[in-house]
C-alpha cells in the first residue's frame, strides 16, 4: 500500500513525507522552493512514466542518451484539470532505437504507469474524518 503523510509545518507551510523519510514541501504557488498540489500530480505522472520507460529501453540495449519530459495541464474549471499531456524530449543512441522507445513509451502509458492509468480510469478518492 502506498502511503504519505501531509502536515502543516511550524512555519505555516506544508510537507509530504513518505515512509522512507523523503520530504516534499507543498504550498500555494506563491513561495519559492515548493510544489503546488497540481505540480505534484503532474510530477507523479511524469515520474511514473519516466522511471518505467528508462529500464525498459535499457533492457532492450537502447538506453536513451537523454531522457526528459514535460508534463502539463490547464485548469478547465477552478478546481478541475483538463487533459494532461506528456511530451518526451529524448536523444536516441541510434535511429533504430526510435521504434523501441516509441513502443515502450506507448506501452508504459497504456498499461504500466499506475498514476496515468489511475487518472484515466478515474480512481475513487475517499474521505475519512475522525
Amino acid at each position: 500500500m502506498a502511503n504519505v503523510r501531509v502536515e502543516r509545518t511550524d512555519d505555516g507551510g506544508f510537507r509530504a513525507t513518505n515512509a522512507r523519510g523523503a520530504e516534499v514541501r507543498i504550498g500555494g504557488g506563491d513561495e519559492n522552493g515548493v510544489f503546488t498540489p497540481v505540480e505534484l500530480l503532474l510530477a507523479a505522472v511524469g515520474g511514473c512514466n519516466i522511471v518505467t520507460v528508462e529500464p525498459l529501453t535499457a533492457q532492450r540495449n537502447k538506453r536513451l542518451v537523454r531522457l526528459e519530459m514535460t508534463v502539463q495541464a490547464e485548469k478547465v474549471e477552478q478546481s478541475k484539470l483538463g487533459p494532461v499531456t506528456v511530451t518526451y524530449d529524448v536523444e536516441l543512441p541510434s535511429e533504430d532505437a526510435r521504434a523501441v522507445f516509441e513502443a515502450v513509451a506507448q506501452r508504459v502509458h497504456e498499461k504500466y504507469c499506475t498514476v496515468s492509468r489511475s487518472l484515466q480510469e478515474g480512481t475513487e478518492v475517499r474521505l475519512e474524518l475522525p
